[in-house]
């Protein structure tokens, strides 16, 4: 793993690739670089206008690149259901789940859910269910789950998933990525007993150069916040092009683990991919079989042919 980069990603000829916020930062590079090594890729993104410039930016610096632009928004599960019905293909090679949000003041999504919990986790475990019938048409796919190392600042509260009782902006953000990387511990465990060959695999981008840290203090008008915190993130962090080796690791490399988390080797900030420490709650099946039935009873969503 040491010193993997773009140029070691191999042949992805023949493959179908969806990324899911692909129209910017690491999703824009993922997305990118699978289809220069020429897979078919979908970028699936909730802006029409900004999936399609991406659309259109991949085609001016990937020669012969096949991609094409799918709406999806993952804060609705209508949305959600529609992308899925919509899947022309009869197989999915590789899904990666990276599109969401971070620390945004309380909202709900078009469903009810609190806006992080039901974007980043919920919403890709209701894409990923709806999806799976193809996943497993695909011999040796991937599914690729986009955590956070900053998963440790909260675990998952079954007593309050949608953060009624209390919110605070940091933690819900914690929770919804401690919840990636149950999910993604869960669906190793339940593909294992059923003897697939699909792997689901973590990766963090750690410290990345994206509009994400932006996002909240623009959208609530707070341009002092919004200007620390772009001088930081430009000063501090790594790029985007650096950000996405993880997920690209963890979507292409030859034998990724199941159930493995990959991040940036230096201190999980910035670096070639390495393995990635993890909170050992996220490896407790116990609560991974939870999450996974409260996610099912929340989303209507049930995994064909996987076993429990």
């Amino acid at each position: 793993m040491a010193g993997w980069g773009v140029r070691d990603i191999p042949g992805l000829g023949g493959r179908t690739a969806v990324v899911t916020g692909a129209n910017s930062g690491i999703g824009y590079v993922a997305a990118r670089e699978l289809a220069r090594a020429g897979a078919r890729v979908v970028l699936a993104c909730r802006s029409e206008e900004r999936g399609r410039e991406a659309v259109a930016r991949v085609g001016r610096e990937v020669s012969g690149a096949d991609v094409e632009f799918a709406p999806l928004d993952l804060g609705s599960l209508a949305s959600v259901r529609e992308f899925a019905d919509w899947f022309p293909y009869g197989r999915l090679d590789l899904l990666v789940n990276n599109a969401g949000v971070m620390a945004l003041p309380y909202g709900t999504t078009a469903d009810g859910f609190e806006t992080q919990f039901g974007v980043n986790h919920l919403g890709h475990f209701a894409l990923t269910g709806l999806l799976f019938p193809t996943l497993l048409a695909a011999p040796g796919s991937r599914v690729v789950s986009v955590s956070s190392f900053m998963h440790v600042l909260a675990d998952i509260d079954f007593g309050d998933l949608n953060s009624e009782r209390r919110y605070q902006r940091w933690a819900a953000y914690g929770r919804s990525k401690t919840a990636n990387l149950l999910f993604v511990h869960e669906l190793a465990r339940r593909v294992r007993a059923g003897g697939s060959d699909l792997v689901a695999a973590a990766a963090h981008p750690g410290y990345s150069s994206t509009n994400l840290m932006t996002a909240a203090p623009r959208a609530e008008g707070r341009r002092v916040a919004e200007r620390v915190l772009g001088l930081g993130t430009r000063v501090l962090a790594q790029p985007a092009e650096s950000g996405a080796l993880p997920t690209l690791y963890a979507a292409t490399a030859p034998g990724v683990r199941p159930d493995s988390f990959t991040g940036p080797s230096f201190a999980m900030w910035r670096g070639a991919p390495a393995p990635s420490w993890r909170a050992p709650r996220t490896l407790d099946d116990a609560k991974g079989q939870r999450l996974w039935a409260a996610s099912e009873e929340l989303t209507g969503v049930v995994y064909d042919g996987l076993k429990a």
